[in-house]
């Protein structure tokens, strides 16, 4: 192979051909493809590099996935206005509560204002993860949010500024209020760190005083609260205690707001009594006062109302939880219209179905169903929906070619949904967008699943390689699951001539209970099993090259990565961000919300140690033989970065290649711009060293034992 090597390909003998038939007045369809060949004489003589798959070059760059972008989610209407949370990697990560002003002169590419003090940053820390920092109430009087620096619940004031309502001190932070009809009282989660020891801190359920900030504790006495509901003197939670995590078994329970006793013992039980049953998400109808909620009961999360045991909508065999339940706060994956009916999202063959139902009544299962898709006007994929005036929704949505945006759509004109704001200001051409093909391959359980996305590059062909270099992607979690709208970081690899390969693993959420629960003890097993197992199927298919194989992932796909790497011999190389190398230390070194995690995962520790190092890839690294890149930031306290620090000295004592990279203020999961250019550069960069690659402006990196 000849990394110069290059053959021009022209379309001009297509143009002569077609000119005596034009000129004839031949007549083309203008979506035939021959229409597009003689549409414009720039597109006729247009030249075809034909270059190794790997080296071709690419407008989508690492700045430009980060200058115009910012994360975005927390979609809420109130009052007239929408509202939206920015995370923004150019103010080192720093989240700004938005509203959509498109007539404002200082209003932003995305057509919002910021509402929040500038410099301040919109963020919880309970369970680390955190989700649920506004609190919005009925008016904009009433918006309330978690200041990250101080962890201290603040007023928004409607000059700009704020106002703390909750004492000084790094001691409580609180998530996923709701406002009191009376506007006086939020009732919240409240997570106690006067001990910071994982087992010592305290996670309770309380009401707090908007004026003088006084708070009395509502629910207490288990390990685990969340969504907290109210409705006139009632109020809804859901809890849950160690071992468990929120997907594997909850409770979900209802107090009476002027009950003397606040131990959830004491409180009444709805579901969840078998002690197996996953309940998330309650919320009280508007209208009737009815109690909805979702459980996995049925083997799949499916919609119920309080007293019923039956789901409440037909489509029993899809999820209705959401992408990643129980992982952050103010997740809600159904809600009220403002005719009383139902709306609720599920997915179904990698597209987002928004389900509508009249449940005003008192049948136990909802009549007058119907189903709403991209034939209606909806994006791909969608969630979150919030209903606005008359028929109007609003939500978080996107496509492999449209980035995460904000969409308003009607439920009685239908049309095209339109955006509000965009998540990204990047905008390409379709012959540079890889569209994904879920795929569904054979595994040691039966079936796994992933999205194929094949090399695309409008600009070069490779017809001297018979199969492209594939990346396959390990999702964190590990319970949650990938995604299929527009990703730039996706696009990044294929556009410059990689394959990607993203693999929902046996574990990951939105494919069922039974699904979902394969990696109960069987974590470092059935997720290495799938992804290795995904890799083979695509080189057996021609669709990958056997001798090109890489993997990586963040997290918990940073465990499966080193995992596969170390007990595994199908991949070549590995890039792990921020992943486990010793579960041991992480049984004993992280916070409270994950401190048990592994119990379900792997086994009881200490009683089951030998079962942790036998999977821990740190206690393999004799049998690791391929190069691995380490990216880890430095105040990471759910993976801490002494994971990373002692893999690495495992590799330079065995000779292996490697190069570890530490991020200075970058916690778990990168949010600086800087930082989010550079892990993806470096990993390019990392493979090109390698695969013996001529990688276009390379970054330079430093790859010890190479």
């Amino acid at each position: 192979r000849q990394s110069d090597h290059k053959k021009i390909f022209t379309m001009r003998a297509a143009a002569a051909a077609l000119l005596p038939l034009l000129s004839r007045g031949f007549q083309l369809s203008p979506t035939s493809p021959l229409a597009r060949v003689a549409r414009s004489s720039s597109k006729l003589s247009m030249t075809i590099i034909d270059k190794p798959y790997g080296e071709w070059e690419s407008p989508i760059t690492s700045k430009a996935m980060t200058a115009g972008s910012v994360g975005l989610g927390g979609v809420h209407y109130c009052n007239g206005d929408i509202y939206w949370l920015e995370g923004r990697p150019q103010e080192a990560g720093r989240n700004v509560l938005c509203k959509y002003a498109p007539e404002s002169a200082d209003k932003s590419e995305r057509n919002g204002v910021d509402v929040s003090p500038k410099e301040s940053n919109v963020r919880t820390r309970v369970h680390e993860y955190g989700g649920g920092a506004i609190v919005f109430g009925k008016n904009e009087d009433e918006i309330y949010y978690s200041e990250f620096a101080t962890q201290r619940l603040c007023h928004l004031l409607k000059d700009g500024t704020s106002r703390p309502i909750t004492e000084e001190g790094d001691t409580y932070r609180f998530a996923d209020g709701v406002v009191s009809d009376d506007g006086e009282v939020i009732y919240a989660i409240r997570e106690d760190h006067t001990n910071p020891e994982p087992k010592n801190v305290v996670n309770e359920v309380v009401s707090i005083n908007v004026k003088d900030g006084s708070m009395k504790v509502l629910a207490t006495g288990n390990d685990f609260y969340s969504n907290p509901r109210v409705n006139g003197n009632q109020l809804a939670y859901i809890t849950w205690n160690h071992p468990n995590m929120p997907w594997d078994a909850t409770e979900l329970r209802v107090l009476t707001l002027d009950s003397t006793s606040n131990k959830s013992s004491e409180h009444e039980l709805i579901a969840g009594s078998d002690g197996d049953t996953s309940i998330i998400q309650p919320l009280f109808h508007p209208e009737t006062g009815d109690l909805f909620y979702i459980s996995d009961e049925s083997g799949y999360y499916n919609i119920y109302r309080k007293g019923s045991d039956e789901s409440i909508l037909p489509m029993k065999e899809y999820d209705f939880g959401g992408a990643s339940p129980g992982w952050q706060f103010g997740q809600q994956a159904y809600t009220f219209l403002n005719d009383g009916r139902l709306a609720a999202q599920y997915s179904k063959n990698g597209k987002s179905v928004l389900v509508v139902a009249n449940v005003s009544d008192s049948s136990k299962v909802a009549s007058d169903v119907v189903e709403f898709g991209s034939k209606d006007g909806l994006p791909m994929m969608f969630g979150g929906v919030h209903p606005g005036e008359g028929d109007d929704l609003y939500f978080l949505g996107g496509s492999p070619s449209t980035a995460s945006s904000i969409y308003k759509w009607n439920l009685q004109s239908k049309g095209e949904a339109s955006i509000l704001a965009c998540s990204s200001e990047l905008s390409f051409d379709d012959d540079l967008i890889s569209v994904p093909k879920l795929v569904e391959f054979p595994t040691t359980l039966g079936t796994a699943f992933g999205y194929y996305y094949a090399p695309k590059n409008g600009k070069y062909t490779c017809t001297t390689e018979s199969a492209p270099p594939l990346l396959v992607k390990a999702h964190g979690g590990p319970t949650s699951c990938t995604g299929t709208s527009f990703n730039a970081g996706k696009q990044y690899w294929t556009s410059r001539g990689f394959a990607i390969l993203d693999v929902d693993y046996g574990g990951s959420t939105g494919y069922g209970r039974d699904y979902r629960r394969r990696l109960r003890k069987s974590w470092g097993v059935v997720d290495i099993d799938d992804v290795c197992a995904g890799a083979e199927y695509l080189v057996k298919e021609g669709l990958a090259d056997g001798d090109r194989l890489c993997i990586d992932g963040g997290s918990a796909g940073g465990y499966t990565t080193l995992g596969a790497l170390a007990f595994r011999d199908v991949f070549k190389a590995g890039t792990s961000l921020y992943g486990i190398g010793d579960l041991t230390a992480l049984a004993g070194d992280t916070h409270k919300f994950e401190s048990r995690y592994l119990d379900g995962l792997v086994g009881q520790y200490p009683e089951e140690e030998d079962l942790y190092k036998e999977r821990s890839p740190i206690e393999s690294v004799d049998t690791l033989s391929c190069p691995i890149l380490l990216l880890q930031g430095v105040e990471d306290k759910v993976v801490p970065p002494n994971q990373a620090e002692m893999m690495y000295n495992a590799l330079l004592k065995k000779g292996i290649p490697t190069c570890l990279k530490l991020y200075e203020g970058e916690q778990h999961g990168f949010r600086k711009a800087e930082n989010i250019q550079d892990a993806i550069d470096s990993e390019l960069a990392f493979y090109g060293k390698v695969f013996g690659m001529d990688i276009p402006e390379a970054v330079e990196l430093k790859v010890d034992n190479i």
